[in-house]
């Protein structure tokens, strides 16, 4: 093993979110992209996990594969194919089955090849059903929810009851016990749907760290908790450690009455980037990578285009990524007359590229974690403008020096910074570019992974401390003994 490869404990590695959407978004991609770091970088297997129900995981991990966001020392797994291949250890006890929905034209059915995996009744109907099959056809399980009690039931082969529970979250606990079996393993929660059973879940051998990618707090500028967020934030002390992306969070849940057991601030991590020469990039030529929605705001962007075009500068903006509001957009730049200065342009899995010859970027959300498209600019060489949101651009942006913070929601303020950039002398640029360039490599993947390495060694000693506490003195004196051993054997690098 290299000195300067990263050295995680020992232990297995997962990374448990809720889904991974057909156009995956930024949470997704950075957890991705920071499995692949782990892999590459400390030399660990991973396995992703989700709980969803989509149906065509097998034809998605072959795309991720083929696409660069799965590597050969990654595994996807999703809870219910696994229980299709794999079943579940039979359990004796009263296991009451539940006849098969009968189809109607209104479930949500999801399909393989033909056959039926998954049959959802309706929300509307107010009756929460579920049945799920195998590839083959059978049974698998049947999920009903009365109004006092639940009762999900899986079936063997032949169709016979096997095992039950009475509750989703105690199907999710079954399965992460039968994977880590025992064994001591690193569980890194992305997901805030899938962190809120996950605080439930208690093992001596599994070290929960739940990664916060957005901001508790509501986008109105209130200190109100974000409804979302809630649970999470109840719940801190639960999971072995929380991370946060930015230090700001961080002091905000502190402030806010958080208390969890152990809290760490890493931020998302980015490949390198190769070296942008400055006469690379076009004059006014700006691009912005950002979902069609709402919280994106990218209409604040429209219309600072259009302000600073107003008042003689030849500016232009791209916009990479796809959403509900294209369509309202798309209204906003022909009644603005920008058809030839602002461009809509599809979702791009390498849109970061496009950071290499531009001018400058813009971001104008109304709430982020940490808005790695910020760095992914700088990297480039690219002048990131944005608004000064909770949480991240004022963790990123050195006002001045390395980019340009505009007040939260002005888009008169985000035309300044704007003229501001495009009035600076050319050697005065040259050298903000290469501020942001240099910036930017606080966010590389080693500098990152090694501090996931160290948060999860702390997460670590910090649970077998709380464990140590309720142990005779003589055995908490060894187990003291085991860990400063353990400590000096991952620094000298003698426990690989």
């Amino acid at each position: 093993m290299s000195i300067a490869q990263v050295r995680f404990p020992r232990g297995r590695q997962f990374a448990l979110t809720w889904g991974i959407p057909q156009h995956f978004g930024g949470m997704t991609a950075a957890m991705l992209h920071r499995s692949r770091a782990f892999v590459r970088e400390g030399g660990v297997s991973l396995t992703v996990l989700t709980l969803d129900d989509r149906s065509d995981y097998p034809e998605l991990e072959w795309k991720l594969r083929a696409d660069g966001e799965l590597s050969d020392e990654m595994q996807l797994l999703n809870i219910w194919d696994w229980l299709r291949e794999n079943g579940v250890k039979p359990k004796t006890g009263n296991h009451r089955p539940a006849a098969p929905l009968e189809p109607r034209d209104d479930d949500d059915v999801h399909t393989r090849d033909g056959v039926v995996v998954c049959r959802r009744r309706s929300k509307d109907s107010g009756d929460l059903s579920v049945d799920r099959y195998r590839d083959d056809g059978s049974l698998l399980m049947t999920d009903r929810e009365g109004d006092t009690k639940r009762s999900i039931v899986v079936y063997d082969d032949s169709g016979a009851p096997v095992r039950s529970w009475k509750s989703l979250w105690a199907v999710y606990r079954y399965w992460l016990d039968t994977l880590t079996e025992g064994k001591r393993s690193f569980l890194v929660i992305d997901s805030k749907t899938a962190a809120r059973f996950v605080h439930s879940y208690r093992r001596d051998n599994v070290i929960t760290m739940h990664l916060m990618h957005g901001s508790h707090r509501r986008a109105d500028g209130s200190e109100t908790l974000s409804a979302s967020r809630r649970e999470s934030f109840e719940h801190a002390d639960q999971y072995d450690a929380l991370v946060t992306l930015t230090q700001r969070q961080r002091d905000d849940l502190l402030t806010d009455g958080a208390r969890p057991n152990t809290l760490f601030v890493i931020p998302n991590s980015r490949a390198h980037t190769p070296i942008v020469p400055a006469t690379a990039h076009h004059r006014g030529r700006g691009v912005m990578l950002a979902s069609l929605t709402k919280r994106k705001r990218v209409s604040h962007a429209v219309h600072a285009i259009s302000m600073a075009r107003k008042r003689g500068f030849d500016v232009s903006l791209e916009v990479y990524g796809d959403g509900p509001e294209k369509e309202r957009l798309t209204s906003l730049i022909e009644q603005l007359s920008l058809e030839d200065a602002v461009t809509l342009r599809p979702f791009e899995r390498n849109a970061a590229a496009r950071f290499a010859d531009a001018d400058f970027s813009l971001l104008s959300s109304t709430a982020e974690g940490l808005p790695l498209v910020l760095v992914e600019s700088m990297a480039y060489g690219c002048i990131p403008i944005a608004y000064d949101i909770r949480y991240g651009p004022a963790d990123i942006i050195d006002e001045g020096r390395n980019g340009f913070l505009a007040d939260d929601g002005d888009v008169e303020s985000l035309v300044r910074c704007i003229l501001r950039e495009q009035t600076m002398p050319p050697e005065a640029l040259v050298r903000m570019r290469r501020k942001a360039q240099l910036f930017s490599t606080r966010y590389s993947d080693p500098v990152v992974a090694r501090r996931w390495a160290r948060a999860m060694e702390v997460a670590l000693e910090a649970k077998r401390t709380r464990h140590a506490g309720e142990l005779p003195p003589l055995v908490r004196a060894r187990k003291s003994v085991g860990r400063l051993k353990r400590r000096l054997e991952r620094v000298t690098g003698l426990d690989r």
